[in-house]
């Protein structure tokens, strides 16, 4: 039998698109489940990417263009993933600090995170601290994720804190933070339970903040 996951992995890794989505649908064909395409193929083949990028083995631009490829194999099982009511690991409200225009990191995160098992409200960028604020009220997640790529609005991040607290809702969510200038050093000075340097870290991250509130922590 034909190794359908190997080779939607390395389509994946390889940014080939159209490789992505026929091996995907051959997989189907040949009746593989489609959530073992999901966790066999297409997850391993964007998170071996995310090793190497975290390695300083492979650079940014390689691993957008095999975000892309992934979500073309992803939105082929979509329809099934909705019909089996699969129960969503977390729900997440991301965004782009105000001032700042950049997205790609912060997309790249949504998509992984999405494909694997999180529900996310993405805000955008340029994203107001209300507007963010009034996200956690309406949306009530389990992690707000915030983002900022310069150095001069990386400040803006804690005036997303501070109006969390103002508003007595700082309590109800957990905070994850990241983007180039951001450090762990950063993030303990905000007093922020959360922090990712790239989108494989920030799964993980996310996966380990959901546990700590369903202890309680």
């Amino acid at each position: 039998m034909r190794n359908y996951f190997a080779a939607i992995a390395e389509a994946v890794r390889s940014g080939d698109e159209k490789l992505v989505v026929q091996n995907v649908e051959d997989a189907l064909s040949a009746g593989t489940a489609f959530d073992d395409i999901l966790n066999k193929g297409l997850i391993p083949g964007i998170e071996v990417l995310g090793e190497l990028f975290k390695d300083g083995e492979a650079f940014l631009p390689e691993v957008l263009i095999s975000a892309r490829a992934m979500k073309s194999g992803v939105d082929k099982l979509t329809p099934l993933l909705a019909s089996q009511d699969i129960p969503k690991k977390g729900n997440v409200v991301l965004g782009t600090v105000a001032g700042d225009m950049h997205d790609i990191g912060k997309n790249l995160v949504k998509m992984m995170l999405e494909c694997n098992g999180y529900e996310v409200h993405d805000l955008g960028r340029d994203v107001p601290a209300e507007v963010f604020a009034d996200a956690v009220r309406e949306i009530r997640p389990d992690i707000v994720g915030i983002s900022a790529l310069l150095t001069t609005t990386m400040i803006n991040i804690e005036e997303v804190v501070k109006i969390l607290e103002q508003v007595g809702i700082r309590s109800q969510v957990r905070v994850m933070i990241g983007g180039a200038p951001i450090t762990r050093r950063f993030a303990d000075k905000l007093g922020v339970e959360g922090y990712a340097d790239d989108c494989v870290s920030a799964v993980a991250e996310a996966e380990r903040l959901v546990e700590l509130a369903r202890k309680g922590e």
